[in-house]
């Protein structure tokens, strides 16, 4: 393995500015590779794929180009990628185009441990629609996601489970495999949020048993472009369609409106960078990406025990949730201060974080976390160094 932090900082401009970046929930820094793949697919793509002109041409490579870069990442098959302005978008789609079979006498099951946008499209098609909508907690002291609870939640009526392959606010990754086996006796869906994992571990559609699986480009450092990628692409097929084009088939069918081609070969790009985080990874971009991530995380493995010690020994300061399985994102709070005046003083400092408040997440709204002023989130990005770890923890001290 070779991870070099330094190398991969330098292929970042932003990260120039004088600011530590702990805020990766909010979208990883940008490469400069990205931002020039973008820029010169705007000059040189078209506004459409359709047409003779070579414009028109390099745009439908474009899109085939995403389309593959995205089933790289979650071991899917390209012809199931549908794409789109964010996975909250995708996920809305989703949700009216799959509304049919959630009506009354079904069932649905969501988490706490969700973010909003794999929650609230569900829950509006339920109250539309008569769907009995189920809720999985989380253990209060660890904010691990048991598994076993499903086991009671599914029932033979159950149609779809929503669940997160890992939490962009406390970290927690639950055993979706688990989860998926239950719904899939039951002859539900299962739908998976890998937004907050997919910088973080190697996904594998067929090991997560995932019907559809959500991600969102900025959460590694791309564009601002979601993706939901469909394990039976034939799937796509047997859906309502959602498009404005009544020709539209497979992927098409879920994509509405035309695409930012330029953002999504920024996507391509981004992805590519992924699989070079490591800059001895060979084979193919799969491979590569397999073997970048696991020397990412082998290098923030360190790095978040070092920063969950250095918070541990801090007076007042409180880590939320110790789960057995997670990726490096944690929330804290600070005896009796507001979240917003942590995140605010350490933005004085040039220290970027996340201040989640009552009613930006339902889980720390479960927790009673938002009663007592909310707490503040941070997480390790691959550009992410010791210094600036130990930085925030010498500001908090001083605080």
């Amino acid at each position: 393995m070779a991870y070099d932090v330094a190398r991969i900082r330098g292929l970042i401009p932003s990260l120039g500015d004088g600011w530590i970046h702990l805020d990766p929930q909010a979208g990883m820094q940008i490469p400069d590779a990205v931002s020039r793949t973008v820029s010169t697919a705007f000059r040189n793509a078209a506004g459409s794929a359709a047409g003779r002109h070579i414009s028109n041409r390099r745009s439908a490579g474009i899109l085939d180009a995403a389309r593959t870069a995205i089933a790289d990442v979650v071991g899917g098959d390209p012809s199931g990628v549908v794409l789109g302005p964010s996975r909250a978008v995708l996920l809305a789609w989703l949700a009216e185009s799959l509304s049919p079979r959630l009506g009354l006498g079904t069932g649905m099951v969501l988490s706490r441990l969700d973010d909003e946008a794999n929650v609230a499209p569900w829950l509006r098609v339920a109250s539309r629609y008569g769907a009995q909508v189920r809720w999985a907690e989380v253990e209060i002291e660890t904010c691990d996601m048991p598994a076993w609870q499903y086991e009671e939640l599914i029932t033979p009526t159950t149609r779809l489970v929503a669940l997160s392959a890992a939490s962009s606010v406390v970290g927690s990754a639950p055993d979706v495999r688990a989860v998926s086996d239950l719904i899939h006796d039951a002859g539900g869906l299962m739908v998976v949020d890998a937004a907050g994992a997919a910088p973080y571990a190697h996904l594998d559609m067929a090991d997560l048993g995932a019907d559809i699986v959500t991600v969102d480009a900025a959460a590694w450092g791309g564009p601002q472009i979601g993706a939901l990628v469909f394990a039976d692409p034939a799937h796509l097929d047997r859906v309502p369609a959602m498009s404005l084009d009544p020709h539209a088939r497979g992927p098409e069918r879920l994509e509405v409106g035309g695409h930012q081609y330029a953002l999504l070969a920024g996507v391509t790009t981004s992805i590519d960078f992924l699989a070079s985080l490591d800059d001895e990874a060979t084979g193919s971009r799969r491979e590569r990406l397999e073997i970048s991530i696991s020397s990412m995380q082998h290098y923030q493995d360190k790095l978040f025990e070092r920063l969950l010690r250095q918070l541990d020994s801090l007076s007042g300061v409180m880590v939320l949730g110790r789960a057995s399985s997670r990726v490096p994102t944690i929330s804290f709070t600070i005896d009796g201060v507001p979240a917003d005046k942590v995140a605010t003083h350490l933005a004085d400092r040039r220290i970027a974080t996340v201040a989640s408040t009552r009613g930006t997440s339902r889980l720390l709204d479960s927790l009673g976390v938002s009663d007592e002023g909310g707490a503040v989130s941070v997480g390790l990005a691959p550009y992410t160094t010791a210094f600036e770890i130990d930085q925030l923890v010498r500001e908090l001290r001083n605080f």
